[in-house]
C-alpha cells in the first residue's frame, strides 16, 4: 500500500501479513463501536419500553441521544488527538465507555436510560475519530478509500452479528444483558489498543493549541467548501442509516410481525450487502475515481429511497419491495461512506484529527436529526422512516453534486 511521504512511528509497509491484519482489525473494532452500540440492543426495543414503562418512541430517542453524545464527544476528541497523538485519548475514551455500559445495564428509567447512552457515545466517539485519523496519518486519498472499505470488512460484521446476538441474549438475559456485553466489547477493545495499536503519530507532527486557536482551526475546516460539502454529503448517508435504524424494529417487528430473534436475520442481510458493496469499491477504485464512484452511488441511493416512499405510501409490492429497496439504500452506503470521507480528509494532513472530529460531529449531528424525526413522528406506519431516508438521500446527492468551490 502507498504510504503519504510523512515521519510515522508505524509504517504498514513494514508489517508482515499477520501485524497487518491485527492492525486492520483492531481499527475496524474502533470503527465498528457505533454499529455495535446501537444495533445490537434494537431487537429488544418493545421489551425496554415495556420494562421501563415508557413509550417506545421514548426508546426510539435513545438512539439520537448516542448520536448527539458522539457528535458532541468526537469535537473533544481531535484536538486532543492531534496535541497527544492517538493512544492516550483514544484509551481514556475507551474506559469511559465501559464504565457507561454498567450505568446502562442498571437503569431504572426512561431517563437514565438517556443519560448513559450520551455518555456512552462520549467514550465510544474516540474510537471513532482517531481511527479515521490513524488511516489519514499514513495513505494518500485513493489508498485512504481502500483501506476504509477494508475497514468496513470488519465494521460491517457488527450489524451483521449484533442483532443476532442481541436477540439471543434477549431470550437469556434480558435486555440488560445486552450492555453487560458490549462492556466486555468495550473491555477486549481496550485492552487491544493498550496492546497491540502502536502510535502513529510521532511527536515531531503534533500540535499544541490553545482553546481559541482550537476554534478557529474548526472554523476554518468549515470556511472550506470542499470539506463542507463532502461533510454534508457524509452526514445524509449517515441519515440515510439512522432513519433505517430507528424505524426498522417498529417497522419489522410490530407492523410485519417479524421475530425479535428473526429480525437480526433481515438485518443482517442488509448489512452483507453493506459489506459487499465496500468490497467492490476497492476494486472499482482501481479504475474510476472516488468522486465518479460517488456521483453513481448516490443517485441510485436517492432513486432507491425515493421508490422505497412511493411503495410505503401506495402499499405497491407489500412488505417484499420494501425489503428489497431498503436492500438497494443500504448497500449503496457500502460505496458511499468510504470515498465521501477519504475525499474529505485528503486536504488535511497536520489537522487530521480535528478534520475527522469535525467529520464526526456533522456526520453524527445529522444522523441523529434524522433518527429523531423518526421517532418525533411515529405514526404507526412506514412513512416516516421511509421519507426521512428519501429526503436524506436527495439532499446528500445534491450536496456531492453542488458547484465546487
Amino acid at each position: 500500500m502507498k504510504l503519504t511521504k510523512t515521519a510515522t512511528t508505524i509504517h504498514p509497509e513494514d508489517m508482515n501479513r499477520r501485524q497487518l491484519a491485527g492492525f486492520v482489525l483492531i481499527l475496524g473494532a474502533l470503527t465498528a463501536f457505533s454499529s455495535m452500540s446501537i444495533d445490537m440492543y434494537l431487537p429488544a426495543f418493545p421489551q425496554i419500553a415495556r420494562d421501563l414503562g415508557i413509550p417506545l418512541g421514548m426508546v426510539q430517542l435513545s438512539i439520537s441521544a448516542f448520536l448527539y453524545g458522539s457528535a458532541a464527544g468526537q469535537l473533544f476528541y481531535g484536538p486532543l488527538a492531534d496535541r497527544w497523538g492517538r493512544r492516550m485519548p483514544l484509551l481514556m475514551g475507551l474506559s469511559l465507555y465501559v464504565a457507561s455500559t454498567i450505568g446502562c445495564a442498571c437503569v431504572q428509567t426512561g431517563e437514565g436510560l438517556l443519560f448513559w447512552r450520551v455518555v456512552m457515545a462520549v467514550g465510544g466517539g474516540a474510537g471513532m475519530v482517531i481511527s479515521r485519523a490513524v488511516v489519514r496519518d499514513l495513505y494518500d486519498t485513493a489508498e485512504a478509500a481502500r483501506m476504509f472499505s477494508l475497514l468496513m470488512l470488519v465494521m460491517g460484521a457488527a450489524p451483521i452479528l449484533a442483532p443476532i446476538a442481541g436477540g439471543q441474549l434477549l431470550l437469556i438475559t434480558g435486555w440488560r444483558g445486552i450492555f453487560v456485553f458490549l462492556g466486555v466489547f468495550g473491555l477486549l477493545s481496550l485492552c487491544a489498543v493498550a496492546l497491540g495499536l502502536p502510535e502513529s503519530l510521532p511527536k515531531e507532527r503534533r500540535i499544541r493549541r490553545s482553546f481559541t486557536e482550537m476554534i478557529a482551526v474548526y472554523g476554518h475546516l468549515l470556511r472550506n467548501r470542499q470539506y463542507l460539502r463532502y461533510a454534508i454529503a457524509l452526514g445524509c448517508i449517515a441519515g440515510v442509516n439512522f432513519s433505517y435504524i430507528s424505524g426498522a424494529p417498529f417497522v419489522f417487528i410490530e407492523l410485519h410481525g417479524v421475530s425479535p430473534q428473526h429480525f437480526g436475520l433481515f438485518f443482517g442481510a442488509n448489512a452483507c450487502g453493506l459489506i459487499g458493496a465496500s468490497q467492490i469499491n476497492r476494486r472499482l477504485l482501481r479504475r474510476f475515481t472516488p468522486r465518479r464512484i460517488l456521483d453513481i452511488a448516490f443517485t441510485i441511493n436517492a432513486a432507491a429511497a425515493v421508490l422505497l416512499t412511493i411503495a410505503g405510501i401506495t402499499g405497491t409490492g407489500g412488505f417484499p419491495a420494501q425489503v428489497a429497496l431498503i436492500f438497494v439504500c443500504i448497500c449503496m452506503t457500502g460505496l458511499l461512506y468510504p470515498n465521501v470521507t477519504a475525499l474529505a480528509m485528503a486536504p488535511f494532513d497536520k489537522a487530521a484529527g480535528s478534520a475527522s472530529a469535525l467529520l464526526g460531529t456533522i456526520q453524527y449531528t445529522l444522523g441523529a436529526t434524522a433518527g429523531a424525526l423518526v421517532g418525533m413522528f411515529h405514526n404507526g406506519t412506514a412513512i416516516p422512516m421511509t421519507a426521512t431516508m428519501a429526503f436524506c438521500g436527495v439532499l446528500g446527492l445534491c450536496a456531492v453534486r453542488s458547484k465546487r468551490g
